[in-house]
């Protein structure tokens, strides 16, 4: 089915349009691109990565010219390997946006890193020539097994070196966001690992009302099953274990759809067209928390009644319907719109009800690429022309 829905043309292009109207045009920080809407100090190495991507999106959707897309995916990648400080080619997770360096005291940031360096070659591989070039030279200098954990094999959640030159911490021991980082590791040309590192990881097993066997985290938010989709195409392919991540994304939407339907009774900003529950900010401040079974904790006592409109936008792929009935649902409430398409999140179990103010880069990301790849395919099928994402699923198995 070809998707022309009305409410995914304005969600489109006003996410489009954050990632171009709010992105640094200073020579000193050219194309660095603000968390949200509300502080334009920060940047967010991810938003980065979904503002390359978002290029692409643009000038085929006509927005830009390719020619204007060029240059600044271009400058903004030369940007990114010549300003910011960088640990054997890791980025920190947030950069001052008027000078490129590291934001406060931020930690260098393994998975917003994957984030940068796959929208990255997203753009190098629409663009081609010094395009790729830069992204090309971004990803090889990342030495993956730096990141890892030498006594267990899993990667660092994340390493912080304010008051210890070497510290890593955590480490990624459970099902979440991570396969972009798997795919990358496994397809570096320049520090490439072995299967391994992606086969090691821990993975929990659980249904929920009738769903079967869903590989999920530990807090069941919708972006661990959403981000890395944004970028690879897991369609129709399943690891040497038999595991077909697409599918397991469509059943941990409709999980959580469902979930929000037999909660409604306790939360009533939850029902059959307010869900998706996800990574968020909420009245009392930003928050990983909210999510639903299957999870590892008790839902109904964490969450707090507060949905994110980019919960089912980034989900649009695996639950089309119920996510485009929904986005009608939202875009009904002026309150819940802005210049940049929906606001953050809303909740109506407080009083008085509360609708966030801003919009955040992620966010907006996910929901963006994701739109698009239902109604063209164009992320994942530019993607899936590099040889390193080939090369990266030939590793892991995943055919």
């Amino acid at each position: 089915m070809k998707y022309t829905n009305k409410i995914l043309d304005a969600e489109a292009k006003a996410s489009f349009d954050f990632f171009w109207n709010t992105a640094s045009t200073d020579d000193a920080s050219y194309g660095l691109i603000p968390d949200n809407t509300l502080n334009h100090e920060m940047c967010s190495i991810a938003s980065v990565g979904f503002g390359l991507a978002a290029i692409c999106v643009g000038v085929h959707r006509g927005w830009i010219t390719r020619e204007a897309g060029f240059e600044r995916a271009c400058r903004t990648l030369l940007t990114m390997n010549t300003k910011p400080k960088t640990n054997h080619g890791f980025y920190y997770h947030f950069l001052h946006m008027d000078t490129c360096q590291r934001y406060r005291g931020c930690e260098l940031s393994i998975i917003d890193t994957a984030l940068l360096v796959a929208g990255a070659l997203c753009a190098g591989s629409y663009f081609g020539g010094e395009v790729l070039e830069q992204a090309n030279l971004m990803y090889e200098r990342i030495d993956w097994d730096w990141y890892r954990n030498p006594e267990t094999g899993y990667f660092y959640m994340g390493y912080d070196d304010r008051n210890n030159p070497d510290r890593h911490f955590g480490a990624w021991d459970m099902c979440a966001e991570q396969l972009i980082m798997y795919v990358l590791a496994c397809g570096s040309p320049t520090h490439p690992l072995g299967k391994d590192v992606y086969y090691g990881c821990p993975m929990s097993n659980s249904s929920y009302d009738g769903i079967e066997n869903i590989y999920h985290s530990p807090g069941g938010a919708l972006f661990v099953y959403q981000f890395s989709h944004a970028f690879i195409d897991f369609r129709n392919k399943r690891d040497a274990r038999g595991i077909d991540w697409f599918e397991n994304s469509v059943k941990a939407t409709q999980a959580n759809r469902k979930w929000c339907i037999n909660h409604s009774h306790q939360f009533k900003t939850y029902h059959a067209n307010s869900w998706g529950l996800t990574a968020c900010e909420t009245p009392f401040g930003y928050s990983g928390a909210p999510g639903t079974a299957p999870s590892l904790v008790d839902n109904a006592a964490i969450n707090d009644g507060t949905v994110a409109p980019c919960g089912v936008v980034g989900s649009v792929v695996f639950t089309p319907e119920e996510s485009i009935e929904a986005m009608e649902y939202y875009a009904r409430d002026p309150r819940l719109w802005s210049e940049y398409g929906f606001l953050d999140a809303y909740n109506l179990d407080v009083e008085p009800a509360w609708y966030s103010e801003r919009v955040i880069g992620i966010d907006k990301g996910i929901g963006l690429l994701m739109i698009e790849n239902l109604r063209s395919g164009l992320i994942w099928d530019t993607m899936m022309g590099h040889k390193a994402i080939q090369k990266g699923l030939e590793v892991m198995d995943i055919r």
